[in-house]
Order: structure tokens, then C-alpha cells, then sequence
């Protein structure tokens, strides 16, 4: 086996020097796996001016091996397969034609598709289509306070949260970023509600009965209070809001006109090149 740390050093010199000698005409091998050799030039696009002589080491020993076991297990493939088994010019020229369709399809979606859904064609599917919207688990709206047992004034916080009146909900905001460990709406959008317990010390067994009949959540342990006010609530089982299945129905939307313009395209090049003879079905 050969020198790797020796070999590699080499290798770093050389990488070096080269750039400052341009005739350097012939190459040294690296390595070599029977009438196989790997040399520096393959190896250029790996080093960058930020890597370190050791990283560059490291770099260089894995390359090198990751080569030789290749060559070596190309070579066994070689003496091991049978030539039907080997002939695989057809799977590398249908891989490379997939290929190159995907790319074109690709690049032609993103030069031309029209990817903005309006709020109209959302609620016209969502009407259309609700029942496949059904929720999986509870979700809610939801306020949700943590405040140390330690800071001031409490009382007030108990009652400024529950509050709809704006100047109280501006003092709980001036509290809370200057006294709350949490303070959160969660952007007033819709969570499961599971997430949210997860965040107080209580345990709600009949989730469904709870939201139904309770809007607050206050509770403690020994470092601090929590509080939740829940805005609203969707239960398990129905219908999912409109606003929470926004994001799935754009999607969905977007998918079906990626689809449809793909068909469009596929059937267009067809007909363009049927009318001008471009190809003979015997």
C-alpha cells in the first residue's frame, strides 16, 4: 500500500507549484488500479485558497481511496458479468435522454409558468373539495404567556389577557417584552393544540370537551406562571378552516397546472413537428 501522507504532501506541492509553473507538461500518477491512473488535474476543483494543509490532506487520502475502490469494483464488475449484462449503452442513453427532458421541462416551467393562485381559484377548490380537508388531530388560535413567579404585577397580567380591549392588550405587550420568559400568537395562526400543551405543565384528557367549554388556561409550577387564551379552536374530524388549508390547496393547485402545461407542451411539439413532416410512422 502505498505512502498516503507522504503521497499527499506531493500532492500539495505539486498543486502549488503548478500555480506558478504553467509548463509543467507531463503528470505524475497518484494512483494507479492496473492500466488505470488518477492524476492531480482530477482532482484541482477540490482544493480552494480557504482549505487548510491538513483538511487538504484529509481531502486528497479520501478521494483517492474512494477512486481505487471504485476502479477495483469496476474491474470485477468487468471479469463477473455476463456481456448481456454489460451491455448498458441503451439504460445510459434513455438515462441521459430522461435527463435532458426533465432539464428542458424544468427550465420551461420556471421561464413560463404562471405560478401565482389567486385567493378566488383557493376558495373555489376549497368549496368544491372540502371534504377532502379533514382534520387529523384538535387545532386552535391561541395566546400563550409564560411569566417568571418572580416578576411584578401579576394580577394585572390575569386580567389584561382576557381582555379584547386594545389598550390593555398594549400594556400586556409592554409587559411582556420586558417581563415574559414567553409571549407568543403564534403569528395568529392556526396550531395544533397538542404543540401548545406540550408548553404548560397540565394534563387535558378530553381535549374535545375542554375547548368546548373553556377558553382559558392558566396554570403553574415552580418557577413560573402559564397562561393560554384560546381565540379559536377547530375540533378533530371536521372540516379544516379555509386559512389552514391555504398552503395544501396552492400546492395542489400549483401541481395540476405544472401538469397541465406539461401535457400542453408534450402535445404541442407533437402536432409542430407532425405538420412539418419531422418524423415518418411506418
Amino acid at each position: 500500500m502505498m505512502n498516503f501522507k507522504g503521497t499527499l504532501l506531493i500532492v500539495i506541492l505539486i498543486f502549488a507549484l503548478s500555480c506558478k509553473n504553467k509548463s509543467v507538461v507531463e503528470e505524475k500518477p497518484l494512483a494507479r488500479v492496473h492500466n488505470k491512473f488518477l492524476y492531480k488535474s482530477e482532482m484541482k476543483s477540490l482544493f480552494n485558497s480557504t482549505i487548510s494543509k491538513e483538511d487538504s490532506i484529509v481531502v486528497a487520502r479520501n478521494y483517492i481511496n474512494d477512486w481505487i475502490k471504485k476502479q477495483l469494483l469496476v474491474q470485477k464488475a468487468e471479469l463477473n458479468l455476463n456481456e448481456e449484462s454489460k451491455d448498458i449503452e441503451k439504460q445510459i442513453e434513455d438515462y441521459r435522454s430522461s435527463l435532458l427532458i426533465f432539464k428542458y421541462k424544468q427550465e420551461l416551467i420556471k421561464q413560463k409558468l404562471d405560478t401565482v393562485i389567486t385567493s378566488e381559484e383557493i376558495e373555489n377548490y376549497y368549496n368544491e373539495y372540502s371534504g377532502n380537508f379533514i382534520l387529523n388531530f384538535n387545532i386552535v388560535k391561541a395566546l400563550y404567556l409564560k411569566i417568571s413567579k418572580e416578576a411584578p404585577g401579576i394580577d394585572k397580567i390575569k386580567r389584561w389577557y382576557k381582555s379584547t380591549d386594545a389598550e390593555d392588550l398594549s400594556r400586556l405587550e409592554d409587559y411582556c417584552y420586558q417581563y415574559a420568559t414567553k409571549y407568543d400568537d403564534f403569528n395568529n395562526s392556526w396550531i395544533p393544540f397538542n404543540n401548545l400543551l406540550i408548553e404548560i405543565p397540565t394534563n387535558i384528557g378530553d381535549q374535545e370537551r375542554y375547548l368546548k367549554y373553556n377558553t382559558y388556561i392558566e396554570t403553574e409550577d415552580d418557577l413560573y406562571y402559564y397562561f393560554v387564551k384560546i381565540n379559536e379552536f377547530s375540533l378533530k374530524s371536521t372540516i379544516q378552516p379555509l386559512e389552514y388549508a391555504k398552503s395544501k390547496i396552492k400546492s395542489i393547485l400549483l401541481n395540476k397546472r405544472k401538469f397541465t402545461f406539461l401535457e400542453e407542451l408534450e402535445n404541442s411539439v407533437y402536432n409542430d413537428a407532425l405538420n412539418h413532416n419531422e418524423f415518418v410512422i411506418y
